[in-house]
């Protein structure tokens, strides 16, 4: 029998790019959306999700339960980015993301983990960031999300191992998706403090999403995890120095990362 996988966020980037990938090589898929109505031509089945309403993601759930009967996989990927200096940036607009990144794909994995213990098996794999591993300037609410998630996966992937259950982490570098568009951008205030250093790193930021990785990358990931009999926990996913630079984190002394990561952002 074919796997049966639900992938969040999957109607546009990565999500779509895995989703089409996983529906070439004979999975069952169903992507989710919050307008899923809005979407057309799409490669794989799209049903109505959104992550920050506890009523949606158990309807999306209980649909592909009674339209397939088992999740086999789930692949928490809906997200949102969000740029700004932290003295500037609304906190109302941090707890918006909050609820995106860390408590949806909490509250999508408490949704389905009751289906995967009655079947004994399951995966969940939860997408991150390599940003969540380093504490990004202008970008630390975004890196604050993603890491919290990093640290709750390895914490519930003990939790249910004995259910038969897997849980892990990819972490995406820059791939070129529409990600950019969709994050909130503190304005650049004239009166700010920040004003010249932080549009010159907006700028920067959107050169990278733009000039970013093919997402079939990410696809390509996804699938070998899943054909995995004993996965990690952490898999990163990006060009050569975005990895390095975790490793950098970890090996070089504090001050000396925080220079090297205030020369590349011109601070």
């Amino acid at each position: 029998m074919s796997k049966v996988v639900i992938i969040t966020g999957g109607s546009s980037g990565i999500g779509k790019s895995v989703g089409e990938f996983l529906t070439q090589k004979g999975f069952i898929v169903y992507g989710t959306s919050r307008n899923p109505s809005k979407i057309t031509n799409h490669p794989f089945k799209l049903i109505a999700l959104d992550v920050t309403k506890l009523d949606s993601i158990n309807n999306a759930v209980k649909k592909v339960i009674k339209d397939e009967g088992k999740i086999d996989v789930l692949i928490n990927n809906a997200g949102m980015g969000i740029t700004g200096p932290i003295e500037d940036t609304p906190t109302d607009e941090m707890r918006k993301v909050f609820e995106t990144n860390f408590f949806g794909a909490i509250d999508v994995m408490k949704a389905v983990l009751p289906h995967m213990r009655n079947q004994k098996s399951g995966l969940i794999i939860n997408v991150t960031s390599i940003a969540g591993y380093m504490g990004l300037p202008f970008r630390g609410i975004y890196s604050a999300t993603k890491g919290a998630l990093e640290l709750v996966t390895e914490a519930v992937s003990m939790e249910v191992k004995n259910f038969g259950i897997k849980v892990t982490n990819v972490a995406p570098g820059d791939f070129a998706t529409n990600i950019a568009s969709g994050r909130y951008h503190t304005p650049v205030f004239e009166s700010s403090a920040y004003k010249k250093v932080y549009q010159e790193n907006l700028d920067l930021m959107n050169e990278h999403v733009s000039g970013g990785s093919n997402p079939i990358e990410m696809a390509k990931a996804i699938y070998k995890i899943i054909g995995m009999e004993k996965p990690k926990i952490h898999y990163k996913v990006g060009d050569f120095m975005q990895k390095f630079s975790i490793v950098l984190k970890r090996i070089l002394p504090d001050i000396m990362y925080e220079k090297l990561l205030m020369n590349h952002y011109k601070l």
